[in-house]
């Protein structure tokens, strides 16, 4: 099947440091509970992984952001802890709680007896990448992603979220050589879902390092970077004629970007602490910068919305030339007013458009 030819490629054309006639946008976590239609598909689907693991119901929250808002890309509706489900964890979301797994790594015989599982068990993600890309028919790009190799090992060992991470910290510092293997299984079975989602459809694939901000100096080149470089550097980057970009977003890593854009990745995502302007001037054009507004700014009003989203453009500069990509600076917040959504969309292409 010849795929339809994509009518907006701002979004890529950007990644690859391309002249653009404005700043693309898209949201980390675009389709979610800000958006009430999310929450009645959800309703019919009745859980998280109900939601999930239905190609038709993954489409359909995957799309509804762009029926409300004129985005620049889509952006595969799923979860970064599919993977270790398919491991064999046991993957549970339990209302209010978050995710959970019934059965974490905690002794040795688990975590030596854990491999690269069956791509066959993830089939349910790569259905929804080739049906989203049907859907879509060339309206924009869509973005595939996974968690980092260290960001979905926390979660793991933890069993679930964590405010200290004492458990998978422990593991480092006592028996890092069992945390090595969990992290080099990881490496592989994400470059293996990452380049299946390519070969369904994905026409840019992200890497959510969610949690490598709470590593230290050292440890994080270690036990994060190197294992998220080792993904990067196995995946299929040419793909249905064109690039495939990659993208490696480390929250609270700004202090390492240079070693991140040094991973082999296409861009880097920053977060709201990080200065678009004095990233530049480290970085150069080595790699594309994508970011990076407070979410909490969609609280604001619409003054400020507005006012924010043009401080953003400015401090990247060099409107019209590529190079970045419009983001939040980490998921959108459920409470998040979907007219201030319309509003952060509408300035930013406006702005751009008027700076170029």
């Amino acid at each position: 099947m010849t795929a339809p030819t994509l009518k907006n490629d701002v979004f890529l054309r950007a990644l690859m440091r391309e002249p653009v006639p404005y700043t693309p946008i898209w949201l980390m976590r675009q389709a979610g509970r800000y958006l009430p239609e999310y929450n009645e598909t959800r309703a019919r689907a009745g859980s998280f992984m109900g939601l999930a693991k239905n190609r038709e119901y993954a489409c359909e929250v995957t799309l509804q952001p762009l029926l409300r808002f004129d985005l620049d890309a889509a952006i595969l509706f799923s979860d970064i802890l599919t993977v270790p489900d398919a491991m064999g964890l046991g993957l549970d979301f339990l209302a209010g709680e978050g995710p959970k797994f019934a059965h974490p790594l905690r002794n040795e015989d688990d975590i030596r007896k854990l491999t690269v599982p069956d791509l066959s068990r993830l089939q349910y993600v790569f259905d929804a990448v080739s049906l989203i890309r049907k859907e879509l028919d060339g309206k924009v790009p869509l973005i595939g992603f996974a968690g980092s190799p260290w960001t979905v090992g926390c979660y793991m060992v933890e069993g679930q979220g964590s405010s200290d991470y004492r458990l998978i910290k422990t593991m480092l510092y006592s028996r890092p050589d069992l945390l090595h293997h969990i992290l080099e299984i990881n490496a592989q079975t994400t470059r293996n879902y990452l380049n299946a989602q390519i070969q369904a459809g994905a026409q840019a694939v992200m890497i959510f390092d969610s949690w490598g901000g709470v590593l230290s100096d050292g440890l994080f080149q270690e036990f994060s970077l190197a294992y998220t470089q080792k993904v990067v550097q196995g995946l299929i980057r040419h793909h249905e004629g064109r690039a495939v970009p990659a993208i490696v977003f480390t929250k609270g890593g700004a202090q390492w970007m240079e070693g991140i854009a040094a991973s082999g990745c296409d861009a880097i995502g920053l977060d709201w602490t990080a200065n678009l302007a004095q990233a530049r001037q480290r970085l150069g054009d080595s790699v594309a910068l994508q970011g990076n507004l407070d979410p909490m700014a969609l609280f604001g009003g619409e003054a400020a919305i507005r006012a924010q989203a043009r401080k953003v453009i400015d401090d990247y500069g060099m409107v019209g030339k590529g190079g970045h990509v419009f983001n939040l600076g980490h998921g959108i917040s459920r409470f998040t007013p979907p007219a201030a959504v319309q509003a952060l969309v509408d300035e930013v292409h406006t702005y751009s458009r008027s700076k170029h």
